[in-house]
């Protein structure tokens, strides 16, 4: 369904940042009745703006700045019209914020679904609509992952919303409230943007602001940090439920059967998308959510069992002569990056990029699954002197393509059964997002199973 062209009839609102997320919201307001200006910095992508009003925005009579999640409001330095807005006592808000308020003047009660934690929040977003659309369930997914809030559709009474909620989006809410909501772990990440882990934990907390007691809270408890949030919400308002990988918890994984106090939910050996413990708390967290939105157990179990998973997330990418290669590549962190190295005994290691705070000593306890690493991109020095430190065999190659060709020949020498992309890294120096490495890996080893054949 669409929704009605009056839901924000007489009101102003700026969209800042015309990329993935702010040219569709721009366009979703104009549609529904809204009078919109649009800005960006880089004229290219003003000149995509067709149809729409491109202007730096003036604060008088605006209801609301729309940013970007990328682009800054505080920290580290607020964008100057961000500033302004501030100043003037405009509210800034995320587009997810505005779906919410879109869909309740539609008249719709559709519930929403809230993901969000340091890793794995794609994963269960991912998974959780697709076992509500297993269970024909009216389901529109996006937010952080794939399609921007505002450009959902229209869900009646009975659809639920899933949502992807990043620290920079959650940080910019003000009415939306989730009816199920997960945290699923905190470990240190985008900290120049909310001055201190503190602040980077009070943004994911918000996913559980406005709850009530018909509501669910579900917190990993894996990490110290995520175990303290959920000690405090233990008081509620919402239900809270814990879930975990690794050990006790409200639901948890048992050898490979997930269960509850009930008994079991999924056996996680049918579920080829989902290796290792973290996916156990992703698939916990999901099967959490999924239970108080009303699907059954059997239900459950079957949407695992089916679940396709994600690209770039331990996404198989070729057998070939006997080894496999895994795209990790959504993995530009120490601790995303660990996940995967904890799922296999023995690995040929693509790693690097521009380096995290910290960056791959954290890793140590997992450096003796790796026979050997091969480094790429600007901070493969700094990975370097980790690995020689703790007697990893390691190359700094430069590039994806040396490091697959080498990385393959040692494979092939016996050296380990695996070559696993999992960078650790961010990406942009050398590549224009995760997934453009993530692609880039996929086409290198399927120009290698050309040659093979």
């Amino acid at each position: 369904m669409s929704f009605p062209a009056d839901i924000f009839a007489g009101q102003r609102f700026a969209v800042v940042g015309l990329g993935r997320n702010g040219l569709p919201a721009a366009r979703a307001l104009a549609a529904m009745g809204a009078a919109v200006t649009v800005w960006d910095d880089k004229p290219e992508a003003r000149a995509a703006a067709t149809g729409l009003t491109v202007a730096e925005p003036a604060m008088d009579g605006l209801d609301a700045l729309v940013l970007s999640p990328g682009i800054p409001h505080r920290l580290p330095r607020p964008h100057p019209i961000a500033a302004a807005a501030i100043a003037a006592g405009v509210p800034v808000l995320s587009d997810a914020d505005l779906l919410f308020t879109a869909v309740r003047r539609a008249g719709s009660r559709a519930r929403f679904a809230g993901i969000t934690g340091t890793n794995g929040k794609s994963t269960t977003t991912a998974l959780l609509a697709h076992m509500l659309a297993m269970a024909d369930v009216p389901t529109a997914a996006g937010g952080n992952l794939g399609t921007a809030a505002l450009a959902l559709p229209l869900l009646g009474h009975d659809g639920v919303y899933v949502l992807e909620m990043s620290s920079y989006m959650l940080e910019r809410i003000a009415a939306l409230r989730f009816d199920t909501a997960a945290m699923l772990n905190l470990s240190a990440d985008h900290l120049d943007r909310h001055g201190d882990m503190a602040g980077y934990a009070a943004a994911k907390r918000a996913i559980f602001d406005r709850q009530t007691p018909d509501d669910l809270a579900v917190i990993g408890i894996d990490d110290a940090a995520s175990r303290a949030m959920a000690a405090a919400l233990r008081a509620g308002p919402a239900k809270l439920v814990t879930v975990s990988g690794e050990g006790p918890a409200d639901i948890f994984i048992d050898g490979t059967v997930l269960r509850d106090g009930e008994g079991p939910i999924a056996d996680l050996a049918a579920a080829r998308a989902l290796p290792g413990a973290h996916n156990a708390q992703n698939a916990a967290a999901a099967a959490a959510m999924a239970l108080h939105l009303g699907l059954s157990r059997a239900a459950i179990a079957r949407g695992m069992a089916s679940y396709p998973g994600l690209p770039h997330r331990q996404e198989r990418v070729g057998e070939i002569a006997g080894i496999t290669f895994i795209n990790d590549s959504k993995a530009t962190n120490a601790d995303s990056a660990a996940r995967a190295l904890g799922c296999y005994d023995r690995v040929i290691w693509i790693a690097g990029g521009m380096a995290k705070e910290g960056g791959i000593a954290p890793l140590a306890p997992y450096f003796p699954r790796v026979a050997r690493a091969f480094l790429i991109g600007r901070d493969a020095p700094v990975l370097a002197a980790t690995l020689a430190a703790h007697g990893v065999a390691h190359e700094d190659v430069g590039t994806l393509e040396a490091a697959v060709s080498a990385a393959t020949r040692a494979a092939a020498a016996g050296e380990a059964p695996v070559v696993l992309l999992s960078p650790a890294c961010a990406s942009w120096d050398q590549f224009t997002g995760f997934d453009q490495r993530g692609d880039r890996f996929r086409a290198l080893v399927a120009g290698l199973a050309k040659d093979a054949a």
